[in-house]
C-alpha cells in the first residue's frame, strides 16, 4: 500500500495536470534524492541513540522532563520518514519503502499499514465531506453541516472546538496508537502478525525502559510529558494544511488539479519552518505530486505557484502563525451556530 491517489481521466494528455506533470519532470523534479534521505535518516538515528544515552545517564532525575521534550520532537520527525515512505519517495521500490516505513513506526509506536491506507483516502479526497477520515472526527466539526450532526458531550465540545483544539492535541500521539492497536485486533490491515509484534515491541519496550529507570512518579509524568508534546506538534504539523480552507459537500466534483490545489493550504517561512514541518508546508506541492521527495518540494512551489495563477486557481499561502489563526478562525466560526442555539 503507498499513500499516492490515482488521476484517472485527469492524466490525458491535454488535461492542465498533464501539463504541469511534464513540466515537473522536465524540471528533474520527480527524481530519488537518495543522499538527502540517507543523511536525515542517519542524522535521526544518531539523535535517537544520543536521547536514548541521555536518558539512561541521567537516570531517576527530573531532568528527564527535558529529556521527554527532545524525544517527543525526535518521535516526531521519525513520523515524518515514516510519511516519505508511505509516499514511496525514498526508494523507487514499494517494498524497500514498506520496510523504511515499518522501521520508523517500530520508533513512533503507530501503525504503518493502516495509517498508509487512512492517508491514502484523505489524499484522494482531501476536505471532501464523508470521504476524507482527517475532517471526519467525532469532537470536531469542519463545516455547519457536520455541527448539526453532533449529539451530547461532542456537541458540547463542538461548541467551544476553536478554544479546545490546541489542548486536544495533547491526547493526539495517545489516540493514534490506540487507533493502531484497534486496526490490528480488528485485522483492517493485511500484516498483521507483522504490526502487531511491532506494536507489542514499541509498547513494552518503552514502558519497561522508563518504568526501569524512573521511580514510579517520574515515569508517569515522563509519560504525559512526552506523549503530550509529541501529539502537540504531529497535530501542528498537519493542522496548517487544510484546515479552514473550502470543504467540498458529497457529490461535489473538481478535476484533480484544482481538487488538490483548492483545498490546501501552504506554510511560509524558510528552511526551519521546512525542517519543523517536515516539508509538510509545502501541502499544495505535495498533494500534486504525494511521490515527490521532500527536498524537491521547495524547488516545485514557484513553478506550481506560476501555473495556478496563470490558469487563475486560487493559491494560498501564509506564515505559520497566521495558518493557526485561520484554523481556529474556522473553527470558532463552524461552531457559532451551536454556540447561539438553546
Amino acid at each position: 500500500m503507498t499513500a499516492s491517489p490515482a488521476h484517472s481521466s485527469d492524466d490525458k494528455l491535454g488535461s492542465d495536470f498533464a501539463k504541469l506533470a511534464r513540466s515537473a519532470k522536465r524540471a528533474g523534479l520527480l527524481q530519488r534524492r537518495y543522499t538527502y534521505y540517507a543523511v536525515r535518516i542517519t542524522v535521526n538515528v544518531l539523535l535517537l541513540a544520543a536521547g536514548a544515552v541521555a536518558f539512561v545517564l541521567l537516570g531517576d532525575s527530573w531532568w528527564q522532563l527535558f529529556t521527554a521534550a527532545f524525544l517527543a520532537v525526535m518521535f516526531t520527525q521519525s513520523a515524518f520518514i515514516g510519511h516519505d515512505a508511505g509516499h514511496r519517495q525514498i526508494l523507487n521500490s514499494r517494498r524497500g519503502n514498506n520496510l523504511v516505513g515499518q522501521a520508523h513506526s517500530a520508533i513512533t509506536g503507530i501503525s504503518y499499514e493502516w495509517w498508509v491506507g487512512k492517508h491514502n483516502r484523505h489524499h484522494a479526497n482531501p476536505n471532501h465531506e464523508e470521504e476524507d477520515p482527517d475532517i471526519e472526527i467525532a469532537a470536531l466539526a469542519f463545516s455547519h453541516e457536520q455541527s448539526q450532526t453532533k449529539r451530547g458531550l461532542f456537541r458540547y465540545v463542538a461548541k467551544y472546538q476553536a478554544f479546545l483544539f490546541f489542548p486536544m492535541l495533547l491526547v493526539e500521539a495517545v489516540m493514534l496508537r490506540v487507533r493502531s492497536v484497534q486496526a490490528v485486533l480488528r485485522r483492517e490491515i493485511d500484516s498483521v502478525k507483522l504490526e502487531a509484534g511491532l506494536l507489542t515491541a514499541h509498547i513494552l519496550g518503552y514502558l519497561v525502559a522508563v518504568f526501569l529507570v524512573l521511580s514510579p512518579g517520574k515515569a508517569v509524568v515522563f509519560i504525559v510529558v512526552h506523549q503530550g508534546l509529541m501529539g502537540v506538534y504531529l497535530g501542528c504539523s498537519f493542522a496548517p494544511n487544510h484546515k479552514g480552507m473550502p470543504v467540498l459537500e458529497e457529490g461535489e466534483k473538481l478535476d484533480y488539479l484544482r481538487k488538490q490545489v483548492l483545498t490546501s493550504r501552504n506554510v511560509i517561512g524558510g528552511r526551519g519552518v521546512d525542517f519543523l514541518l517536515g516539508g509538510l508546508n509545502y501541502q499544495i506541492e505535495h498533494h500534486l505530486f504525494p511521490g515527490m521527495p521532500r527536498p524537491n518540494l521547495r524547488r516545485a512551489q514557484p513553478l506550481i505557484r506560476e501555473f495556478c495563477i496563470q490558469r487563475g486557481i486560487s493559491y494560498s499561502q501564509c506564515g505559520l502563525l497566521h495558518s493557526y489563526a485561520e484554523v481556529l478562525r474556522h473553527l470558532h466560526a463552524v461552531g457559532a451556530p451551536l454556540r447561539h442555539s438553546r
